[in-house]
């Protein structure tokens, strides 16, 4: 069955077009875009319009568009609606109307991404999934998903993000999940709120468009939970909690072996161990809530549980590599862990308790022990307190643990400053400087942790570290 028809998208967008079409596929992007794929005109930092010929020329099956370009032919198959956006938009609600599938949407100020994937990965054990690619968590990233949702799938996973008010709630509107889970809430985009509880009311706005007999997993530990429960209870939804205070979903203890969290839980109060293929408090709590979501959704929590070791944490979102100096000589090695996405005060404490449990791949050398580096790069959109946030960093014990600490960017320079001198490391401007450093920073035995907003472009650091393995 082809996800759209042209029949089927003019009466979804109330758009006209010519030309009969089949379309296998959504893209907005003509540099990924495949043979059978519809593609959108989006407007961003340029016309969408000024790509559909290449679009076209590359097997899109039709463009959704208001109006033809001028180098493309008018008798080509092209839905013409009045505004792109709200054509993809309209193409969305229909998507939604039309499936059977148990829906989960996802916030929180930090873990979207990770808890998406791990849903993802376990679920898929379950039913025919969807999801999110990537973070297209955003006023057009929810809309392309939905649009882009197959008419035979069985749970559909949707992240939803956002930098100001307001942005939630339109978007829970159109998923309609019949489970809204969030994650956590800290400061994140704080230049946008007064404080943490206005962050969390605007989290809570996820339930907007809950289901009237939904399910809303929260995070039990948290000191804004009651506003996250006070959103809850307006749409009557059925609460989960999880954490270390939650009844239905605890956390006991865990621990950290090489590359393995074993953790110990309740499920509805029965003991349960499970294991993650990832090092973290942080991954621990987001699997609890992972499971918690399954049950909602009428999936089999115990079958997830032992699914979630399927899981591993993506680029940039605390990936663990093994670089290799010498391939001939196995103690010539190092290993990065990649967490150069995004940060914020609780993604970076989060960062330095994984890496101050750790246990080294690559056991050190009579002459060199293996030591625990990290690069941390400017956390952005923290506000009037956002120099607060970054002196803060400096006096957390697990940050305290590790061997070197090097800083990049203007707002880590105040980091830095206050850092315990026998830890502190390099401090540099940008990321452009502290890539010709990293030869004579970097040895054998070494555990090296990348951190920062994407912004800070701290990111760029990473790919010239996985470089040093190639010499």
């Amino acid at each position: 069955m082809p996800l759209w028809t042209s029949s089927e998208a003019i009466k979804a967008t109330s758009g006209s077009c010519s030309v009969a079409w089949k379309a296998e596929g959504i893209s907005i992007d003509t540099r990924t875009i495949m043979p059978g794929d519809l593609f959108i005109a989006l407007t961003d930092r340029r016309d969408g319009h000024e790509f559909v010929a290449h679009a076209l020329a590359k097997g899109a099956a039709a463009a959704l568009v208001s109006h033809v370009p001028t180098n493309v032919d008018k008798n080509a198959p092209l839905l013409i609606v009045k505004d792109v956006m709200e054509g993809l938009n309209a193409l969305g609600r229909a998507a939604r109307s039309r499936t059977n599938a148990r829906i989960v949407a996802v916030t929180g100020s930090v873990g979207k991404t990770s808890t998406k994937e791990m849903l993802k990965t376990v679920l898929a054990f379950q039913g025919r999934t969807h999801a999110s690619i990537a973070s297209y968590n955003n006023h057009w990233g929810v809309p392309l998903t939905l649009a882009s949702m197959p008419h035979d799938t069985e749970f559909g996973i949707f992240e939803i993000g956002m930098n100001h008010p307001g942005e939630i709630a339109p978007l829970s509107q159109i998923v309609q999940p019949h489970v809204g889970l969030i994650t956590s809430i800290a400061p994140a985009h704080m230049e946008a709120f007064n404080g943490i509880d206005e962050i969390a009311a605007e989290k809570a706005e996820i339930f907007t468009g809950l289901d009237p007999f939904g399910v809303a997993i929260l995070p039990a530990d948290i000191d804004t939970i009651d506003i996250l429960v006070k959103g809850a209870l307006s749409k009557k939804a059925t609460i989960l909690g999880f954490g270390t205070k939650a009844d239905a979903y605890r956390l006991i203890a865990l621990e950290a072996y090489k590359d393995v969290t074993v953790i110990q839980a309740q499920f509805r109060g029965a003991p349960a161990v499970l294991k993650l293929n990832a090092i973290g408090r942080h991954f621990a709590m987001n699997a609890l809530g992972v499971l918690a979501a399954v049950e909602a959704l009428a999936g089999d929590p115990g079958r997830a549980a032992v699914d979630l070791f399927r899981w591993k944490p993506s680029a940039g979102r605390g990936r663990r590599e093994l670089i290799s100096l010498d391939p001939d000589k196995s103690f010539q090695e190092f290993e990065l862990i990649d967490d150069a996405y995004n940060a914020n005060p609780a993604s970076m404490v989060a960062a330095f308790e994984s890496l101050a449990s750790m246990q080294p791949a690559v056991v050190g050398t009579a002459s060199r022990k293996s030591r625990k580096i990290a690069i941390l790069g400017d956390m952005l959109e923290l506000g009037v307190n956002e120099i607060m946030y970054h002196i803060s960093l400096a006096k957390n014990l697990h940050l305290c643990s590790l061997d070197i600490v090097h800083c990049v960017g203007t707002r880590m320079r105040s980091c830095y400053d206050v850092l315990p001198v026998e830890i502190r490391g390099d401090w540099v401007e940008t990321a452009e400087e502290f890539k010709s450093k990293l030869q004579t920073m970097i040895m054998p035995g070494d555990m090296v942790l990348v951190k920062g907003s994407l912004g800070s472009n701290v990111s760029t650091i990473v790919d010239p570290i996985r470089k040093l393995g190639q010499r």
